[in-house]
């Protein structure tokens, strides 16, 4: 199922995000996805987030998909020369996984091989437009493919609480005129900002997904402050999260913050993502609250 078409009925559309294990054991997460995500639209499979050798997001898929999940495939260009990407492509459609998350990619020297080549023959922007062509049954090099193309639910990134807002725009902009057939965004914590961008970014007229971290802790919304460009954690956030550390560490504090941005932005977004980072057991008391 391509999450596509739930757009196009005028559904609000939830994903959750899910990172592979290092190593090849994924009963656990297959476990955790049947049974707190197993009622949302769609799982995102990260593609080593972060930079980090993981389990790869391609069989991840497959593995939920068997167990009767949707997945989304994350392929990023850090790792991929095009002939790869385009090979990783035909590999999840073959495969019947539809919808998939083009992105550029962290730099290899934030992971935990910084010293590997980092390949980026691509970035997002022309990985949306390879798609594009193989979905017209012609490869980049302008070669045919052989039998019924492939089709995609062809979605891209955006930061909307970026400080440059026309920026993050003209990037935007860039991923429609390649293809994008929906975005997510980073993680939101300025509802007000988030507002204000998608008042001018309607103009494009594609789903935007609300991206959600549930905050754990007010060290973990410093950190994000300080090393992850285009997310700003107010410091009545950080404050609330200090308020009860009890509450905060039983997650409680997170998901009532979580849920009153989602509030507070479903009117201006056609879905929510939720980043998770290992409390997917927190996702459906989050959707409960958030009247979702």
């Amino acid at each position: 199922m391509k999450i596509t078409e739930l757009f196009e009925r005028g559904e609000f559309v939830v994903s959750a995000e899910v990172g592979p294990p290092k190593g090849i054991h994924i009963e656990h997460l297959l476990e955790e996805a049947k049974t707190y995500l197993g009622s949302i639209t769609a799982v995102n499979v990260t593609d080593n987030q972060s930079s980090v050798m993981r389990l790869g997001s391609l069989a991840t898929c497959k593995a939920l998909l068997d167990e009767g999940l949707t997945p989304i495939f994350q392929l990023t260009c850090r790792d991929r020369n095009r002939s790869a990407l385009e090979s990783d492509l035909l590999s999840a459609a073959m495969l019947g996984i539809e919808n998939v998350l083009l992105l550029t990619g962290d730099h290899t020297k934030l992971g935990d091989h910084p010293q590997a080549k980092p390949v980026f023959d691509l970035d997002s922007v022309s990985l949306l437009h390879t798609a594009c062509l193989l979905e017209q049954g012609v490869d980049l090099g302008g070669n045919e493919l052989v039998g019924e193309p492939p089709k995609f639910a062809k979605g891209a990134v955006v930061s909307p609480c970026s400080d440059s807002v026309d920026a993050q725009l003209a990037k935007m902009e860039r991923k429609v005129r390649a293809g994008a057939d929906y975005f997510q965004t980073q993680a939101v914590y300025e509802p007000e900002k988030f507002i204000k961008f998608m008042e001018k970014a309607s103009q494009f007229g594609k789903p935007v997904q609300l991206g959600i971290v549930i905050p754990k802790s007010a060290g973990m919304a410093k950190y994000m402050n300080d090393n992850v460009a285009g997310i700003h954690v107010p410091q009545e956030m950080i404050d609330e999260l200090k308020a009860d550390k009890e509450k905060t560490k039983a997650g409680i504090t997170g998901v009532e913050i979580a849920a009153r941005i989602i509030r507070e932005c479903r009117p201006y977004c056609q879905g929510v993502h939720i980043m998770a980072l290992g409390w997917e057991s927190k996702v459906p008391a989050l959707l409960e609250q958030a009247g979702i």
